[in-house]
């Protein structure tokens, strides 16, 4: 019973610690495994943005080249900068000690994040880091605050910081509106998110569409089978279904004379 009840603590860790950081309202992500061309995009993001600190190690570049409908001249000319080869894990080049000379703690690998933080976890909390001169770093982040990691899209989001601007009053959960104009009811609010203009390469609606993209690719590297295996359970249900009817039809045969 105990080794019973420490298994299940121990599976639940991750989504207690994704519980601990959530003081903030996710926005929905809303991805589509699908999209070829998202998932090339996230690739992309992931290698130029992210693989300098996190690596992919439980991947192989072969591997996301074949699902993802990439050459493999491509994807080692644009995607592989630590000389690996096309069937090599996805790792980086950077040691876990300096890394954590560097940074306090080594970054951890990304191949599961998505598994672990959720979806909407991750594309909140791409889109809301913001300067902070108090941190070593510079950033922090509404959805995980005091976050040890730089804010490595701010070339792309352009610079963000905490500030004043209308909002829509909020009462029990339901957006308020004039009665009789039907206008929203707002008032200022100065703890908003507010991003400087023209600092960012991309405008609000590209920067959400390239995390979104990025959240994609975490999403299918996390369970790169899931569409796999999705149609196989819709075929395993129709087979079920059509046995059912024979075996429905043979259970009457056999008790028929049955009284």
């Amino acid at each position: 019973m105990k080794k019973l009840f420490a298994a299940l603590v121990i599976a639940a860790m991750p989504v207690l610690a994704m519980a601990n950081t959530v003081g903030y309202e996710l926005d929905k992500a809303d991805i589509d495994l699908t999209d070829k061309a998202a998932l090339q995009d996230g690739a992309r993001t992931f290698a130029n943005y992210c693989m300098g600190c996190h690596s992919a190690q439980y991947q192989r570049f072969e591997r996301v080249a074949d699902d993802l409908g990439i050459p493999h001249d491509v994807m080692l000319e644009n995607l592989v900068f630590n000389g690996s080869k096309i069937g090599d894990h996805m790792k980086i080049g950077m040691r876990p000690a300096d890394a954590k000379t560097w940074f306090g703690a080594a970054p951890p690998d990304l191949t599961l994040v998505a598994r672990v933080r959720g979806n909407d976890w991750l594309y909140t909390y791409l889109r809301t880091f913001y300067e902070d001169p108090a941190r070593p770093l510079g950033a922090n982040n509404k959805v995980f605050p005091n976050v040890g990691m730089p804010n490595v899209l701010v070339g792309l989001q352009g610079r963000q910081y905490i500030g004043c601007k209308q909002v829509q009053v909020v009462e029990d959960g339901k957006k308020q509106f004039d009665p009789l104009t039907g206008a929203p009811i707002t008032h200022e609010a100065c703890d908003q998110l507010t991003i400087e203009p023209n600092t960012g390469t991309l405008n609000e609606a590209e920067f959400d569409e390239k995390v979104k993209n990025l959240v994609t690719f975490l999403a299918y590297s996390a369970n790169p089978v899931k569409l796999q295996s999705q149609r196989i359970g819709t075929y395993v249900l129709l087979f079920l279904a059509f046995f059912f009817v024979f075996a429905y039809l043979l259970k009457r045969e056999y008790w028929k004379d049955v009284h």
